[in-house]
Protein backbone atom coordinates (compact mmCIF):
# COMPACT_ATOMS: atom_id res chain seq x y z
CA UNK A 1 0.00 0.00 0.00
CA UNK A 2 2.61 2.54 1.22
CA UNK A 3 4.47 1.80 -2.26
CA UNK A 4 1.34 2.34 -4.44
CA UNK A 5 0.87 5.85 -1.99
CA UNK A 6 4.83 6.77 -3.04
CA UNK A 7 4.51 6.11 -7.04
CA UNK A 8 0.58 7.25 -7.22
CA UNK A 9 -0.47 10.94 -5.98
CA UNK A 10 -3.98 10.16 -7.04
CA UNK A 11 -4.26 6.70 -5.57
CA UNK A 12 -3.55 8.29 -2.81
CA UNK A 13 -5.46 11.17 -2.65
CA UNK A 14 -8.29 8.63 -3.12
CA UNK A 15 -7.30 6.53 -0.37
CA UNK A 16 -7.03 10.47 2.23
CA UNK A 17 -10.94 10.58 0.81
CA UNK A 18 -11.75 6.98 1.95
CA UNK A 19 -9.79 7.95 5.55
CA UNK A 20 -12.28 11.40 5.94
CA UNK A 21 -15.05 9.33 5.16
CA UNK A 22 -14.16 7.04 7.69
CA UNK A 23 -14.31 9.72 10.20
CA UNK A 24 -18.09 9.80 8.87
CA UNK A 25 -18.82 7.02 9.69
CA UNK A 26 -19.35 7.04 13.46
CA UNK A 27 -22.78 5.50 13.31
CA UNK A 28 -22.25 2.75 11.12
CA UNK A 29 -18.31 1.67 12.50
CA UNK A 30 -20.60 2.04 16.07
CA UNK A 31 -23.18 -0.25 15.11
CA UNK A 32 -21.42 -2.82 13.31
CA UNK A 33 -18.56 -2.68 16.14
CA UNK A 34 -21.11 -3.26 18.32
CA UNK A 35 -22.67 -5.98 16.84
CA UNK A 36 -19.10 -7.72 16.53
CA UNK A 37 -18.83 -7.61 20.15
CA UNK A 38 -21.87 -8.79 21.01
CA UNK A 39 -22.07 -12.00 18.88
CA UNK A 40 -25.06 -10.47 16.54
CA UNK A 41 -24.01 -12.57 13.58
CA UNK A 42 -23.16 -15.42 14.98
CA UNK A 43 -19.81 -17.18 14.20
CA UNK A 44 -18.53 -15.10 11.24
CA UNK A 45 -14.97 -13.21 11.34
CA UNK A 46 -14.68 -9.61 11.30
CA UNK A 47 -10.61 -10.87 9.01
CA UNK A 48 -12.74 -12.84 6.55
CA UNK A 49 -11.82 -12.31 3.17
CA UNK A 50 -15.67 -12.50 1.82
CA UNK A 51 -17.82 -9.22 1.89
CA UNK A 52 -20.07 -11.44 4.93
CA UNK A 53 -22.09 -9.58 8.12
CA UNK A 54 -19.74 -8.61 10.63
CA UNK A 55 -15.82 -8.97 8.05
CA UNK A 56 -14.09 -5.90 7.91
CA UNK A 57 -14.48 -6.06 3.92
CA UNK A 58 -18.00 -5.49 4.31
CA UNK A 59 -17.78 -2.74 6.73
CA UNK A 60 -15.30 -1.22 4.25
CA UNK A 61 -17.12 -1.59 1.09
CA UNK A 62 -20.43 -0.06 3.07
CA UNK A 63 -18.22 3.15 3.27
CA UNK A 64 -16.64 2.76 -0.19
CA UNK A 65 -20.04 3.30 -1.60
CA UNK A 66 -20.52 6.85 -0.30
CA UNK A 67 -17.32 8.12 -1.10
CA UNK A 68 -16.64 9.86 -4.39
CA UNK A 69 -13.41 8.52 -6.04
CA UNK A 70 -12.37 6.38 -9.17
CA UNK A 71 -14.16 2.70 -8.98
CA UNK A 72 -10.64 1.23 -9.56
CA UNK A 73 -9.40 2.99 -6.66
CA UNK A 74 -12.36 1.83 -4.58
CA UNK A 75 -12.15 -2.08 -5.55
CA UNK A 76 -8.16 -1.16 -4.25
CA UNK A 77 -9.05 0.31 -0.99
CA UNK A 78 -11.68 -2.89 -0.98
CA UNK A 79 -9.22 -5.76 -2.06
CA UNK A 80 -6.49 -4.33 0.29
CA UNK A 81 -8.62 -5.14 3.61
CA UNK A 82 -9.78 -8.80 1.96
CA UNK A 83 -7.20 -11.14 0.68
CA UNK A 84 -4.91 -8.03 0.43
CA UNK A 85 -4.74 -8.06 4.82
CA UNK A 86 -3.84 -4.61 5.24
CA UNK A 87 -2.89 -5.20 8.78
CA UNK A 88 -3.83 -8.36 10.85
CA UNK A 89 -6.23 -5.75 12.28
CA UNK A 90 -9.91 -6.57 12.81
CA UNK A 91 -12.70 -3.89 12.92
CA UNK A 92 -14.31 -3.83 16.03
CA UNK A 93 -11.15 -4.85 18.44
CA UNK A 94 -10.50 -1.77 20.09
CA UNK A 95 -14.13 -0.51 20.55
CA UNK A 96 -14.44 -4.19 22.36
CA UNK A 97 -11.01 -3.32 24.52
CA UNK A 98 -12.58 -0.32 24.95
CA UNK A 99 -16.06 -1.06 26.40
CA UNK A 100 -14.69 -4.04 28.96
CA UNK A 101 -12.29 -1.48 30.21
CA UNK A 102 -14.56 1.15 31.07
CA UNK A 103 -15.14 3.80 28.20
CA UNK A 104 -18.31 4.88 27.03
CA UNK A 105 -19.98 3.40 24.11
CA UNK A 106 -19.11 6.90 22.36
CA UNK A 107 -15.52 7.09 23.34
CA UNK A 108 -15.03 3.69 22.58
CA UNK A 109 -16.39 4.14 18.85
CA UNK A 110 -14.20 7.38 18.39
CA UNK A 111 -10.88 4.91 19.74
CA UNK A 112 -12.60 2.39 16.99
CA UNK A 113 -12.43 4.98 14.15
CA UNK A 114 -9.24 6.36 15.17
CA UNK A 115 -7.74 2.83 14.52
CA UNK A 116 -9.08 1.86 10.93
CA UNK A 117 -7.81 5.49 9.52
CA UNK A 118 -4.55 4.81 10.95
CA UNK A 119 -4.21 1.33 9.05
CA UNK A 120 -5.23 2.90 5.90
CA UNK A 121 -2.62 6.23 6.74
CA UNK A 122 0.14 4.63 7.74
CA UNK A 123 -0.26 0.65 7.70
CA UNK A 124 3.54 -0.44 7.96
CA UNK A 125 3.46 1.25 11.67
CA UNK A 126 -0.09 0.24 12.51
CA UNK A 127 1.08 -2.89 12.41
CA UNK A 128 3.93 -2.72 14.39
CA UNK A 129 1.88 -1.20 17.00
CA UNK A 130 -0.51 -3.85 16.31
CA UNK A 131 2.34 -6.88 16.85
CA UNK A 132 3.71 -4.46 20.15
CA UNK A 133 0.04 -4.95 21.69
CA UNK A 134 0.53 -8.67 22.21
CA UNK A 135 4.24 -9.01 23.03
CA UNK A 136 5.52 -10.24 19.69
CA UNK A 137 9.05 -10.11 20.08
CA UNK A 138 11.05 -13.04 18.08
CA UNK A 139 12.17 -10.61 15.73
CA UNK A 140 12.43 -6.70 15.28
CA UNK A 141 8.66 -6.52 12.97
CA UNK A 142 9.83 -2.72 11.98
CA UNK A 143 12.87 -4.29 10.25
CA UNK A 144 11.30 -6.74 8.47
CA UNK A 145 8.61 -4.30 7.29
CA UNK A 146 11.47 -2.10 5.87
CA UNK A 147 13.70 -4.85 4.16
CA UNK A 148 10.47 -6.76 2.49
CA UNK A 149 9.36 -3.30 1.06
CA UNK A 150 12.71 -2.60 -0.33
CA UNK A 151 12.94 -6.26 -1.88
CA UNK A 152 9.49 -5.85 -2.91
CA UNK A 153 9.57 -2.74 -4.21
CA UNK A 154 10.62 -3.50 -7.77
CA UNK A 155 7.69 -5.87 -8.35
CA UNK A 156 5.12 -3.45 -7.33
CA UNK A 157 6.99 -1.06 -9.98
CA UNK A 158 7.04 -3.54 -12.50
CA UNK A 159 3.36 -4.44 -12.15
CA UNK A 160 2.10 -1.11 -11.76
CA UNK A 161 3.74 -0.65 -15.43
CA UNK A 162 2.35 -3.60 -16.32
CA UNK A 163 -1.27 -2.31 -15.61
CA UNK A 164 -2.01 -4.92 -13.48
CA UNK A 165 -5.24 -3.56 -11.18
CA UNK A 166 -3.87 -2.18 -7.57
CA UNK A 167 -6.27 -4.81 -5.94
CA UNK A 168 -4.51 -7.80 -7.60
CA UNK A 169 -1.22 -5.57 -6.48
CA UNK A 170 -2.00 -5.71 -2.60
CA UNK A 171 -3.81 -9.32 -2.59
CA UNK A 172 -0.84 -11.24 -4.18
CA UNK A 173 2.04 -10.35 -1.84
CA UNK A 174 -0.44 -11.64 1.01
CA UNK A 175 -0.61 -15.54 -0.14
CA UNK A 176 2.79 -16.16 1.23
CA UNK A 177 1.94 -14.73 4.39
CA UNK A 178 0.32 -17.89 5.31
CA UNK A 179 2.89 -20.55 4.39
CA UNK A 180 5.51 -18.39 5.99
CA UNK A 181 3.88 -17.76 9.56
CA UNK A 182 1.59 -19.95 10.00
CA UNK A 183 1.34 -23.17 7.96
CA UNK A 184 5.22 -23.84 8.48
CA UNK A 185 5.42 -23.28 12.35
CA UNK A 186 6.13 -24.60 15.58
CA UNK A 187 2.16 -24.59 16.52
CA UNK A 188 1.57 -26.87 13.18
CA UNK A 189 4.32 -29.18 14.46
CA UNK A 190 2.96 -29.79 17.75
CA UNK A 191 -0.54 -30.58 16.20
CA UNK A 192 0.95 -32.69 13.73
CA UNK A 193 2.34 -35.01 16.65
CA UNK A 194 -0.80 -36.74 17.04
CA UNK A 195 -0.75 -39.60 14.46
CA UNK A 196 -4.89 -39.08 13.72
CA UNK A 197 -4.35 -35.46 12.76
CA UNK A 198 -1.26 -35.75 10.71
CA UNK A 199 -2.91 -38.58 8.95
CA UNK A 200 -6.31 -36.65 8.37
CA UNK A 201 -4.15 -34.13 6.65
CA UNK A 202 -2.24 -36.49 4.10
CA UNK A 203 -5.32 -38.64 3.44
CA UNK A 204 -7.22 -35.68 2.48
CA UNK A 205 -3.85 -34.32 0.89
CA UNK A 206 -3.91 -37.39 -1.21
CA UNK A 207 -7.60 -37.24 -2.70
CA UNK A 208 -7.27 -34.30 -4.05
CA UNK A 209 -3.97 -34.86 -5.35
CA UNK A 210 -5.46 -38.21 -7.15
CA UNK A 211 -8.17 -36.45 -8.34
CA UNK A 212 -6.68 -33.60 -9.77
CA UNK A 213 -4.08 -35.99 -11.92
CA UNK A 214 -7.43 -37.69 -13.16
CA UNK A 215 -9.14 -35.07 -14.51
CA UNK A 216 -6.07 -33.21 -15.66
CA UNK A 217 -6.52 -34.23 -18.98
CA UNK A 218 -10.14 -33.36 -19.27
CA UNK A 219 -10.09 -30.05 -17.12
CA UNK A 220 -10.12 -26.78 -19.64
CA UNK A 221 -9.70 -23.71 -17.32
CA UNK A 222 -8.07 -22.72 -14.70
CA UNK A 223 -10.78 -22.33 -12.63
CA UNK A 224 -12.10 -25.63 -12.88
CA UNK A 225 -8.75 -26.47 -11.53
CA UNK A 226 -10.01 -24.25 -8.38
CA UNK A 227 -13.17 -25.70 -8.04
CA UNK A 228 -12.34 -29.09 -8.40
CA UNK A 229 -9.07 -29.09 -6.17
CA UNK A 230 -11.45 -27.24 -3.02
CA UNK A 231 -14.35 -29.35 -3.28
CA UNK A 232 -12.27 -32.54 -3.40
CA UNK A 233 -10.92 -32.03 0.07
CA UNK A 234 -14.15 -30.56 1.13
CA UNK A 235 -15.47 -33.54 -0.04
CA UNK A 236 -12.70 -35.67 2.16
CA UNK A 237 -13.47 -33.69 5.17
CA UNK A 238 -17.33 -34.50 5.02
CA UNK A 239 -16.74 -38.08 4.51
CA UNK A 240 -14.17 -38.27 7.61
CA UNK A 241 -16.69 -37.15 9.80
CA UNK A 242 -19.21 -39.87 8.55
CA UNK A 243 -16.93 -42.65 9.37
CA UNK A 244 -17.71 -41.53 12.83
CA UNK A 245 -21.54 -41.13 12.76
CA UNK A 246 -20.84 -36.93 12.38
CA UNK A 247 -21.88 -35.28 9.56
CA UNK A 248 -21.55 -31.39 8.51
CA UNK A 249 -25.11 -30.62 9.82
CA UNK A 250 -24.24 -31.52 13.25
CA UNK A 251 -21.02 -29.96 13.09
CA UNK A 252 -22.16 -26.30 12.44
CA UNK A 253 -25.11 -26.77 14.78
CA UNK A 254 -22.82 -27.43 17.29
CA UNK A 255 -20.09 -25.37 17.14
CA UNK A 256 -22.80 -22.42 16.39
CA UNK A 257 -24.18 -22.88 19.73
CA UNK A 258 -20.90 -23.38 21.60
CA UNK A 259 -19.82 -19.56 20.07
CA UNK A 260 -22.81 -17.78 21.35
CA UNK A 261 -21.49 -19.01 24.67
CA UNK A 262 -18.23 -18.10 23.76
CA UNK A 263 -18.97 -14.63 23.27
CA UNK A 264 -20.56 -14.59 27.07
CA UNK A 265 -17.48 -16.46 28.51
CA UNK A 266 -14.69 -14.18 26.31
CA UNK A 267 -16.32 -10.31 25.48
CA UNK A 268 -12.51 -9.69 25.11
CA UNK A 269 -12.08 -12.63 22.85
CA UNK A 270 -9.56 -12.06 19.85
CA UNK A 271 -10.72 -10.83 16.34
CA UNK A 272 -10.32 -13.88 14.96
CA UNK A 273 -10.67 -16.08 17.22
CA UNK A 274 -13.93 -18.10 15.45
CA UNK A 275 -12.11 -17.66 11.68
CA UNK A 276 -11.25 -21.20 11.14
CA UNK A 277 -14.19 -22.43 12.93
CA UNK A 278 -16.06 -20.47 9.98
CA UNK A 279 -13.54 -21.76 7.41
CA UNK A 280 -14.35 -25.31 8.94
CA UNK A 281 -17.78 -25.19 9.24
CA UNK A 282 -17.94 -23.88 5.41
CA UNK A 283 -15.82 -26.67 3.73
CA UNK A 284 -17.44 -29.46 5.50
CA UNK A 285 -21.37 -27.60 4.40
CA UNK A 286 -19.70 -27.69 1.02
CA UNK A 287 -18.64 -31.30 1.16
CA UNK A 288 -21.85 -32.56 2.77
CA UNK A 289 -23.91 -31.70 0.30
CA UNK A 290 -21.45 -33.64 -2.35
CA UNK A 291 -21.20 -36.21 -0.32
CA UNK A 292 -25.34 -36.18 0.24
CA UNK A 293 -25.30 -36.35 -3.45
CA UNK A 294 -23.75 -39.28 -4.34
CA UNK A 295 -24.95 -41.46 -1.55
CA UNK A 296 -28.77 -40.68 -2.42
CA UNK A 297 -27.19 -41.27 -6.62
CA UNK A 298 -25.48 -44.67 -5.46
CA UNK A 299 -28.48 -45.60 -2.95
CA UNK A 300 -28.08 -48.83 -2.59
CA UNK A 301 -26.07 -49.65 -5.83
CA UNK A 302 -22.50 -51.54 -4.76
CA UNK A 303 -19.00 -49.85 -5.17
CA UNK A 304 -17.17 -46.95 -3.93
CA UNK A 305 -19.01 -43.54 -2.92
CA UNK A 306 -18.13 -41.48 -5.71
CA UNK A 307 -19.33 -37.13 -4.99
CA UNK A 308 -18.60 -35.35 -8.36
CA UNK A 309 -17.51 -31.60 -8.57
CA UNK A 310 -17.95 -30.23 -11.92
CA UNK A 311 -18.57 -33.16 -13.68
CA UNK A 312 -15.30 -34.70 -12.38
CA UNK A 313 -15.15 -37.92 -10.09
CA UNK A 314 -13.61 -37.22 -6.56
CA UNK A 315 -11.70 -40.39 -5.31
CA UNK A 316 -12.00 -41.25 -1.76
CA UNK A 317 -10.36 -44.01 -2.09
CA UNK A 318 -6.98 -42.70 0.24
CA UNK A 319 -9.06 -42.13 3.36
CA UNK A 320 -10.06 -45.94 3.41
CA UNK A 321 -6.46 -47.16 2.67
CA UNK A 322 -4.90 -45.13 4.99
CA UNK A 323 -3.56 -47.02 7.49
CA UNK A 324 -3.68 -44.84 10.60
CA UNK A 325 -7.54 -43.68 9.84
CA UNK A 326 -8.69 -47.57 9.25
CA UNK A 327 -7.24 -48.64 12.72
CA UNK A 328 -9.02 -46.26 15.43
CA UNK A 329 -9.01 -48.63 17.56
CA UNK A 330 -5.25 -48.08 18.15
CA UNK A 331 -5.92 -44.62 19.60
CA UNK A 332 -8.63 -45.50 22.14
CA UNK A 333 -10.05 -48.31 24.29
CA UNK A 334 -10.11 -50.57 21.48
CA UNK A 335 -13.71 -51.57 22.04
CA UNK A 336 -15.02 -48.67 21.99
CA UNK A 337 -12.75 -46.62 19.34
CA UNK A 338 -15.86 -44.89 17.62
CA UNK A 339 -14.94 -40.83 18.01
CA UNK A 340 -11.29 -41.11 16.99
CA UNK A 341 -11.36 -39.34 13.93
CA UNK A 342 -14.22 -36.93 14.58
CA UNK A 343 -11.77 -36.09 18.06
CA UNK A 344 -8.84 -35.32 14.95
CA UNK A 345 -11.40 -33.17 12.85
CA UNK A 346 -12.37 -31.35 15.69
CA UNK A 347 -8.52 -30.69 16.24
CA UNK A 348 -8.51 -29.41 12.65
CA UNK A 349 -11.41 -27.32 13.23
CA UNK A 350 -9.00 -24.57 15.15
CA UNK A 351 -6.77 -25.12 11.90
CA UNK A 352 -8.49 -26.18 8.85
CA UNK A 353 -5.95 -24.50 6.24
CA UNK A 354 -4.27 -27.89 5.31
CA UNK A 355 -7.57 -29.47 4.43
CA UNK A 356 -9.02 -26.80 2.79
CA UNK A 357 -5.88 -26.40 1.55
CA UNK A 358 -4.42 -22.88 1.90
CA UNK A 359 -1.02 -23.57 0.15
CA UNK A 360 -2.96 -24.90 -2.96
CA UNK A 361 -5.96 -22.06 -3.19
CA UNK A 362 -3.09 -19.36 -2.95
CA UNK A 363 -0.94 -20.60 -5.61
CA UNK A 364 -3.90 -21.84 -7.84
CA UNK A 365 -5.34 -17.98 -7.09
CA UNK A 366 -2.23 -16.15 -8.13
CA UNK A 367 -2.10 -18.00 -11.17
CA UNK A 368 -5.90 -17.18 -11.69
CA UNK A 369 -5.00 -13.51 -10.79
CA UNK A 370 -1.84 -13.42 -13.33
CA UNK A 371 -4.39 -14.55 -16.24
CA UNK A 372 -6.36 -11.80 -15.43
CA UNK A 373 -4.19 -9.11 -14.02
CA UNK A 374 -6.78 -5.76 -14.91
CA UNK A 375 -10.21 -6.98 -13.00
CA UNK A 376 -9.62 -7.27 -9.01
CA UNK A 377 -10.28 -10.77 -7.76
CA UNK A 378 -10.77 -10.10 -4.51
CA UNK A 379 -12.86 -9.97 -2.44
CA UNK A 380 -14.89 -12.42 -4.56
CA UNK A 381 -18.04 -11.11 -5.74
CA UNK A 382 -20.28 -14.37 -5.07
CA UNK A 383 -22.06 -15.69 -2.37
CA UNK A 384 -19.72 -17.32 0.01
CA UNK A 385 -22.55 -20.23 1.12
CA UNK A 386 -21.81 -19.77 4.85
CA UNK A 387 -22.93 -22.63 6.38
CA UNK A 388 -23.93 -21.30 10.31
CA UNK A 389 -25.91 -18.65 7.74
CA UNK A 390 -27.44 -21.54 5.80
CA UNK A 391 -28.38 -23.86 8.48
CA UNK A 392 -28.70 -21.74 11.83
CA UNK A 393 -28.59 -17.67 11.77
CA UNK A 394 -30.80 -15.56 10.07
CA UNK A 395 -28.01 -13.01 8.70
CA UNK A 396 -27.99 -12.64 4.68
CA UNK A 397 -29.74 -9.89 4.62
CA UNK A 398 -26.63 -8.07 6.22
CA UNK A 399 -24.47 -9.43 3.47
CA UNK A 400 -22.45 -7.42 0.60
CA UNK A 401 -21.45 -9.75 -2.11
CA UNK A 402 -23.93 -7.99 -4.43
CA UNK A 403 -23.30 -4.85 -3.73
CA UNK A 404 -19.46 -4.97 -3.78
CA UNK A 405 -17.52 -1.66 -5.30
Amino acid sequence: MEILYDEDPAFKKSVDMFVKAVGKAEALIGKESARRYAGFYGPTCVVDFALIPGSSSNIVNQILKTTKIPVAHKQAILAAKSWGMNTSYGIGDVFAHAVEGGATLADAVKKEVSMIQSIYETPVAAQAKLMDSVGQSSFDCRKYMKNYRTKMAGAVKAAIDDDVHYGNIVTVPAYCVGDIAHHISQSTYNMCKDDVIMAVIEAVTEVMDKTLHAAAPKIKTENEVLALATGSSASAAEYLLELDGFNAIMVVDMLTKRYHNYVQLYPKRGAAVELHNCDFMDMVYRGWKLVDKARRMQAGTPGPLTPKVGGFDVNLAPILKNDVIANPQRYAYPACAMTVRFSAMMRLADYPCLLTSEPVTATLMTNIIALNKTVAAAPARICKDCASAALMDFRHCSCQWKEAV
